[in-house]
């Protein structure tokens, strides 16, 4: 049984990950959002609720504190909420962390050029790639509702393929990531619908 922090627990992929979570796997799940009414009802004894920001040092390394893997699934701050999330894991001697970014921060988007909105996503990433953590980025394409698991994967330094990605997709890859050890470690992952 692994257990699993989920922060940002009530972003699009995060709802999408956590249903995946509960169906196909046995992990226990803490799920820390800034305001616990945006979650639906979840009735089951596997998961357990904090309110907290990321941003809160303190209060982020005391959810972290018998975690197995955390799952970064943040907007807003993403370079302060990196270097937070990065110290808190040093401080309580986690070491797995998949981390959600975006598609475009290495330039790789064949017939797109970097463009400034992406320099949060990018800052953060390269915050992640400069630690010693076991951490995977994940770098989705356009999100899409449609109910499918649909995906092929790219490594950094490959062209970027495909551009949408259902939600499903990547809460999909989320769950193998966590609960398969040693896949794709220290590895920034491009995900898209073939």
């Amino acid at each position: 049984m692994t257990n699993v922090l989920i922060l940002g627990a009530s972003g699009s992929i995060a709802r999408v990950a956590i249903d995946l979570f509960l169906k196909e796997t046995d992990a226990q799940l803490t799920l820390y959002l800034r305001n616990s009414r945006r979650l639906k009802k979840l009735e089951s004894s596997r998961v357990r609720i904090l309110e907290g920001d990321v941003l809160d040092i303190e209060t982020l390394k005391e959810a972290m504190v018998g975690q197995d893997v955390v799952y970064a699934n943040l907007a807003g701050q993403l370079e302060r909420m990196a270097k937070n999330v990065v110290e808190a894991m040093k401080a309580t001697g986690i070491k797995r962390l998949i981390w959600i970014s975006s598609m475009g921060i290495y330039d790789e988007v064949p017939g797109e050029r970097y463009s400034s909105i992406l320099n949060p996503y990018r800052d953060s990433a390269a915050i992640i790639e400069s630690s010693e953590l076991d951490y995977t980025i994940i770098r989705p394409g356009w999100f899409t509702s449609k109910d499918e698991i649909d995906y092929e994967l790219t490594h950094k330094g490959e062209s970027f393929k495909g551009h949408d990605v259902s939600r499903k997709s990547v809460a999909d890859l989320v769950v193998k990531l966590t609960v398969t050890p040693g896949m794709e470690v220290r590895s920034s992952l491009g995900i898209s619908k073939p």
